[in-house]
């Protein structure tokens, strides 16, 4: 299923759970940092722990992993996977809704994909998170609280 603004196909969304989720934001979010298409799959967390231990050899269950396309004309940017357990545990806890931690999710996994990564730079990625966070008013993010401990 595609979900776009206007004619523009942003996000491919692949729903392999039974919650639904308003990605209106999310669309704007994809807008507003890249042209390209993106597939976002939502899953649970045994099968985000099967792919996570296929792909990075840890096997445990994670809240997002990304997966960027190889680059070729009218390539996608790539895949965003995000766990709806980790998502509904994560805004239960942090006490806002599931729709702003799937943006919050979303925008980390996008920034992965445009070959941003906070386990290597020197706080940019914590930085740009923190201003799209800011952009569209949401709660502030792990990686985000993170930066200002």
């Amino acid at each position: 299923m595609y979900f776009g603004i206007g004619n523009t196909r942003m996000i491919e969304l692949d729903n392999r759970t039974d919650e639904n989720y308003n990605i209106t934001l999310l669309e704007q979010i994809a807008n507003a940092l890249s042209s390209k298409e993106i597939e976002l799959i939502l899953t649970d967390n045994e099968e985000i722990a099967t792919i996570n231990l296929e792909f990075r050899g840890i096997d445990k269950a994670t809240d997002v992993l990304s997966f960027p396309s190889d680059p070729f004309v009218n390539a996608p940017l790539g895949s965003i996977i995000i766990s709806i357990d980790k998502v509904n545990e994560v805004a239960s806890d942090l006490g806002h809704s599931s729709d702003d931690e799937l943006a919050l999710l979303f925008i980390h996994g996008l920034l992965h994909l445009l070959g941003m990564d906070h386990e290597v730079d020197s706080g940019e990625m914590r930085r740009r998170e923190g201003e799209i966070v800011e952009q569209f008013n949401l709660p502030k993010s792990l990686i985000v609280r993170t930066l200002e401990e």
